[in-house]
């Protein structure tokens, strides 16, 4: 079976590379008897590929269960996963299977894997080592053949250090990592889903599908979606639901959405949860941040030009003002334009502020000066690629520590495995 079949089967859409990977991961170890280990952020919709495991492995006609682990308070765990005796806590007013005794030789999905309890943690390594386990008030061994698939939206690896995670369970789930996606990601799947899912949401309520035009296509392809699938079928619904006309326009969608303005820049996960490499925008502060400080020194060296050199300042009152924020809106349309960020619409709070401040100004050379009192200059252009200066800046830093990717990943902020893939994607 193919992955469009897949695909087409289980209503999955996309065409990233990324998720292409994943679901074929998912498919070769179906047939298989390994535990897999699927990690993503929260809305990807990694509960779809467990069933997938399920549905194309020999258990396919035993049962699946999908359990949130973060959902099942710490005191009942426990007793809901391997079972209770008759009085073996308060409340226990009789003997009760759990689902790794009521599921036997079907499939397990574990969601959140990373918030169970220490205690039950020790208790599924050994079912999973063995299949055997103990109810809770009972000295009994039973045993039970079942698949576990775990899914987690943390970095187990730093639950792990802080005592947390089980580090030989750990490596028990994660015989076969599969990595899905975030959808800041899997750019070219964005629209798409959302016509998916405006087209569902038509039929579900008898109405006609939204459309977006060119500019909201643009937003809602470089918004960073932090709430995955999950949030952009929230906005499908809401703007089929509230939305009076058809086409919706960019305004429509800032109205809705105030930050949907912000970039599809990588998010850094230093000190949060998420499980992708998305350190990347420390670079791009770095970047920023080295930018800001060329200005000013260009700056002091304008003025101390203008000083030295008499230099004159031009008149403004008849200098044109900025472009309006609908012309800037427009321009974003064209090709040239669309790696543009689009908070052009700040410009419509610029346009009509006078330039009061002499630092402001532009400053000009008086051209009735002889040319002979003025040095030759060359002028350079600029290199703005992102890429170029991303790499250049790796490359500063593994020459600093000498090649030594752990302190280079320190310097630039990102994780050493942020570092590795950038070196291969640089072929550095």
């Amino acid at each position: 079976m193919n992955l469009q079949s897949i695909k087409q089967r289980y209503g999955i859409i996309g065409r990233s590379q990324g998720l292409d990977r994943a679901l074929s991961t998912a498919v070769r170890v179906a047939p298989t008897m390994l535990s897999a280990l699927i990690m993503g952020e929260s809305g990807v919709g990694k509960e779809v590929f467990s069933r997938i495991i399920h549905q194309l492995s020999p258990r396919k006609h035993e049962k699946f269960i999908a359990i949130n682990c973060g959902a099942i308070p710490e005191g009942t765990i426990n007793s809901e996963l391997f079972g209770h005796e008759k009085g073996a806590f308060t409340g226990a007013t009789g003997d009760r299977k759990g689902y790794f005794e009521s599921y036997n030789n079907g499939t397990i999905f574990l969601d959140e894997i990373g918030e169970m309890p220490l205690e039950t943690q020790a208790f599924l390594l050994r079912v999973l080592e063995s299949g055997e386990f103990i109810r809770v008030g009972s000295s009994k061994m039973l045993r039970t053949d079942v698949r576990v698939v775990a899914a987690t939206n943390v970095d187990l690896k730093e639950r792990i250090k802080k005592g947390k995670f089980r580090e030989d369970l750990y490596y028990r789930l994660n015989t076969v990592p599969i990595i899905v996606p975030p959808l800041r990601e899997r750019q070219e799947d964005i629209y798409p889903l959302f016509r998916k899912f405006s087209i569902d949401f038509a039929e579900k309520y008898r109405t006609t599908s939204i459309q977006l035009d060119d500019r909201a296509r643009l937003l809602i392809e470089s918004y960073t979606w932090p709430g995955n699938i999950r949030e952009l079928k929230n906005i499908a619904e809401q703007l089929s639901v509230m939305s009076e006309e058809k086409l919706i326009t960019a305004e429509d969608l800032v109205d809705l959405m105030p930050n949907i303005l912000n970039r599809n820049l990588p998010v850094s996960t230093k000190g949060g949860s998420g499980t992708g490499s998305f350190e990347e925008r420390e670079i791009l502060y770095k970047l920023l941040f080295d930018m800001k400080q060329d200005l000013n020194d260009l700056k002091r060296l304008v003025v101390e030009l203008v000083n030295t050199n008499d230099l004159r300042m031009p008149d403004m009152t008849n200098l044109p003002q900025l472009p309006a924020a609908s012309t800037a809106l427009d321009s974003y349309n064209r090709p040239s334009e669309r790696t543009r960020d689009y908070n052009d619409y700040i410009l419509e709070t610029r346009a009509d502020q006078p330039i009061n401040h002499p630092s402001d100004r532009p400053i000009l050379i008086d051209h009735n000066r002889p040319a002979s009192n003025f040095d030759r200059a060359e002028e350079v252009e600029e290199n703005l690629s992102l890429a170029d200066n991303e790499k250049e800046l790796i490359q500063k830093a593994l020459k600093k520590h000498k090649n030594r990717r752990k302190d280079a990943a320190s310097e630039l902020g990102i994780s050493e495995r942020t570092l590795y893939r950038k070196i291969q994607l640089y072929d550095l």
